[in-house]
């Protein structure tokens, strides 16, 4: 599949591919679309015809074929050959898949082939995607969307650019690919192409866990979980780095990552901000390991939020706000290398799965409305949440079409009371005034139309919450992870493993989220591991002061974005207005995140005009890790 970005090059962990039926036609869809950037690889079906085409490396993919089936698991995942293997041979139907995917540990897409049927899928967190496009008539599944653009011919879709610009976008919005003809395959489902190569349908293979455990027996399945998927990183020993801010998060994954065989470097980066305890908490943590490397950089050194927006050219097939903290994730990378370090470990995720959504008290006032009471006074004075706003969300029981419906109508209006999205479906989203009215219709549009058949990610808005926030920044990490696998230390964010996030969903929200303690549920599965006084800490830091700081220091950057707007060519938004806002970073309607919608698209669009180079090498056709003896015929 021609790649429009085959300058900027693969790195180690950075595996993606496409996946075809075993036909002939499709075959001549393969090679009229193979990938041309170095390093191209090819798996085959039995017959010698395409399977995957792609990129990976050899420890990201085990395969096994058996009888009439053959799987193959792309990923982080410490799956044995023989194992899979054992699966292959007792597979009599596609949808058994379900029950290895949700057993699994890791981060991984599972391929299955039957009897000419395929199923493809990813993970539950939506750090791994599925999309698919009829390509020539043929059904072609992909873990980029962008791949599946460039085989059709397809630009960006200008209603989807106007729908980016919301901030923030809402399900099932997010979700949708950035070009006409590519269909994206929910999280939750995975995609079953029949034998004929034409037809496809979805099978759901992954729910939520009902809530029902106690945080002291959930605990100790917590720890299981993320040691587990710690481990899956760390057993081939050598060097991993891991972040240690001396958050709870981190924390814990360093200290899961020392019990390991691995040696560990821990990364700290401190604050710019006097108030910033991070470091004090960081060598407090790395005083209990004096097997650790702690390498603490200059927090001055350090780049800010919005820093190198024009250099940006990674392979991105949507916007992400990650661009915007690009330098920041990367820049210590380098160094890390350098100390020997093939895979980075981060704490993201813990705030998404060990603490939860507030909204969860919208049914419990219901349920146990005197301990709902009682938990409500608490947040009320923690978020200072006004009484009337508070009684407002709590009284709102909008269905979520009608809550979307509802935001569709009011995307110029007063931001509402922050409680409102707290308590509520999700935070409304808004355009601001930059947006063009051409924007604001289509996006109006977008929104109205998926009101009419939209459903909850989960029937309780406290877990539909948490589900949208975990897929809405895990499509985040999705990115940077390709990033950093390209600056050449892959990151991995072990929060976000399927299996991690089952056992923290499984505990009963009233004990995982409330104002009296701080994620008491990971505090509670780290006894023993994390030691106690590194379990105290009630808070974390913000960098506030790193966003202010680059709002004013790259206003230069801001200027030569919009001095030549993508967006403004395209009618989307006002570019003398936006250049305006850039001569005044300090200006006092520019707070939060307010630009990082619309920098966001600005910055891809220019990322897919990037010139490209032409191809430089041929695939070349491998059978990495399999049980089968015989070499595939090459294409």
């Amino acid at each position: 599949m021609a790649d429009s970005h085959q300058s900027k090059g693969p790195g180690p962990g950075d595996a993606h591919f496409a996946v075809f039926p075993d036909r002939v036609d499709a075959a001549a869809v393969a090679r009229s679309c193979s990938f041309s950037r170095p390093g191209t690889r090819i798996l085959t079906h039995d017959s010698g015809r395409p399977w995957l085409v792609g990129h990976w490396n050899d420890d990201e993919i085990v395969t096994a074929r058996a009888g009439r089936a053959a799987l193959t698991v792309v990923g982080c995942c410490p799956v044995d050959p023989a194992e899979l293997r054992r699966h292959a041979g007792k597979l009599r139907d596609l949808v058994e898949l379900d029950q290895l995917a949700r057993t699994l540990p890791g981060s991984f897409h599972l391929v299955g082939a039957l009897d000419g049927q395929l199923r493809v899928q990813g993970t539950a967190s939506g750090l791994r995607l599925v999309f698919h496009a009829a390509v020539d008539g043929i059904q072609v599944a992909a873990t980029s969307a962008d791949v599946l653009a460039d085989a059709l011919g397809a630009g960006p879709d200008m209603a989807q650019l106007a729908v980016r610009l919301l901030w923030p976008v809402p399900h099932p919005l997010f979700e949708a690919p950035m070009f006409p003809g590519v269909t994206a395959v929910s999280p939750q489902d995975a995609l079953i192409v029949a034998a004929d190569g034409r037809t496809v349908r979805r099978s759901r293979w992954w729910t939520p866990p009902e809530p029902i455990r106690s945080l002291a027996d959930g605990a100790p399945v917590v720890r299981e979980a993320l040691a587990a998927a710690v481990d899956a990183r760390t057993r081939q020993g050598g060097v991993v780095s891991c972040d240690l801010s001396g958050g709870l998060d981190s924390t814990s994954i360093c200290f899961l990552a020392a019990r390991s065989s691995a040696r560990v470097v821990a990364s700290t980066w401190p604050g710019r901000d006097p108030a910033d305890t991070d470091l004090h908490w960081a060598e407090q943590a790395a005083g209990f390991l004096p097997d650790l490397e702690h390498v603490i950089w200059d927090a001055d050194d350090s780049p800010l939020v919005y820093t190198d927006l024009l250099d940006i050219d990674d392979l991105l097939d949507e916007p992400t706000i990650g661009v915007m903290d690009r330098s920041r994730v990367l820049h210590h990378l380098p160094g890390l290398a350098e100390r020997g370090s093939r895979l980075h470990l981060t704490g993201i995720g813990g705030d998404h799965v060990a603490w939860c959504s507030e909204a969860y008290y919208h049914r419990l006032l219901r349920t146990r409305p005197l301990f709902a009471l009682r938990q409500l006074r608490g947040f009320r004075a923690l978020w200072e949440w006004p009484l009337g706003a508070t009684a407002r969300a709590l009284a709102d029981s909008r269905s979520y079409g009608t809550w979307l419906a509802d935001a569709g109508r009011g995307l110029r209006g007063a931001p509402p009371p922050s409680v409102a999205g707290s308590l509520g479906w999700d935070v409304a989203p808004r355009l601001f005034d930059w947006v063009s009215p051409e924007a604001e219709r289509l996006a109006g549009e977008a929104l109205r139309a998926a009101a009419g058949q939209a459903t909850p990610l989960h029937r309780d808005r406290g877990l539909h919450t948490d589900l949208a926030q975990i897929r809405s920044c895990t499509r985040i990490i999705r990115q940077w992870d390709r990033m950093a696998a390209r600056a050449g230390v892959p990151m991995a964010s072990p929060f976000f493993d399927d299996r991690v996030i089952e056992a923290c969903l499984a505990v009963r929200p009233a004990e995982r989220v409330t104002p009296w303690r701080y994620k008491p549920l990971l505090a509670a599965a780290m006894q023993g591991v994390v030691p106690e006084v590194c379990l105290r800490r009630g808070n974390k830091a913000e960098a506030s002061m790193d966003a202010s700081n680059g709002l004013r220091e790259h206003r230069g950057d801001l200027m030569a974005l919009w001095e030549d707007s993508r967006l403004e060519r395209l009618g989307l938004v006002d570019g003398d207005a936006l250049r305006r806002l850039a001569r005044r970073p300090s200006a006092p309607g520019l707070r939060d995140a307010i630009l990082y919608s619309t920098i966001a698209c600005e910055v891809w669009l220019r990322s897919l005009a990037r010139t490209t180079e032409p191809r430089t090498t041929e695939p070349r056709t491998t059978e990495p890790r399999t049980t089968d003896n015989a070499v595939p015929p090459a294409l």
